[in-house]
């Protein structure tokens, strides 16, 4: 099994309630879903949790049979590098570093970086023409292709997309959703995809809804 949580819950000091309570799922390896609610649900705060960027209060966060809980943050971010691969809605590029770097920099840090890889994800993203740019340089969407490409030339075992698309006009969110999913299922990687859109949703096999830290 490649994620498995077990009565995960989480509340932040302060909070009147906790954000999660007791949430319970697997995912195999190869296999996509969708995680679907309301702002303020727990999405969020359950997909820090799977990538290491956050620790449950209790349950079991476990990837490919490796509790993520007991890790302290050199452990967590080891994992980071190398099993777990988060796209962030804000892109979170490197503005210093060309697209072509930023393409690299994920790999470079897990050791597992390989040009052909890279130039083979430019290519099947389009921006076999545009590794020389600069942030700034790129629009929305090519600045989430690169997003994307970063993540997966460090070919990890799961890739946790945080509204990828939700800076994006329709159209270009739907394309930028299909070479997520058609790259994700070329490299057998599992794939959890947040998101508010019902539409986006509905293309994944298997849908997950949060309400008020609870699965639906």
């Amino acid at each position: 099994m490649l994620l498995a949580l077990s009565d995960v819950t989480k509340t932040y000091p302060g909070a009147t309630a906790p954000v999660l309570r007791g949430v319970s799922f697997d995912l195999d390896r190869g296999r996509m879903l969708a995680l679907m609610g309301e702002s303020g649900s727990g999405k969020s705060t359950l997909l820090h949790l799977i990538g290491g960027l956050d620790t449950a209060d209790r349950g079991r966060v476990a990837i490919n049979g490796t509790d993520l809980t007991p890790l302290d943050d050199a452990g967590r971010a080891g994992l980071r590098r190398g099993t777990v691969g988060v796209i962030f809605q804000q892109f979170n590029l490197v503005p210093s570093l060309s697209a072509g770097a930023n393409i690299a920099f994920q790999a470079r840090l897990s050791g597992r970086h390989d040009p052909a890889v890279d130039r083979a994800l430019a290519d099947r993203l389009g921006l076999a023409d545009h590794l020389h740019k600069y942030p700034e340089q790129l629009s929305g969407g090519q600045q989430q292709r690169v997003a994307i490409a970063r993540t997966l030339a460090a070919r990890p075992d799961l890739v946790l997309a945080d509204e990828p698309t939700g800076n994006l006009d329709e159209a270009s969110a739907e394309t930028v959703l299909t070479l997520l999913m058609d790259l994700v299922a070329e490299t057998g990687a599992g794939l959890i995809l947040v998101t508010h859109s019902e539409r986006l949703a509905a293309r994944l096999p298997r849908r997950l809804r949060l309400q008020a830290g609870l699965l639906a």
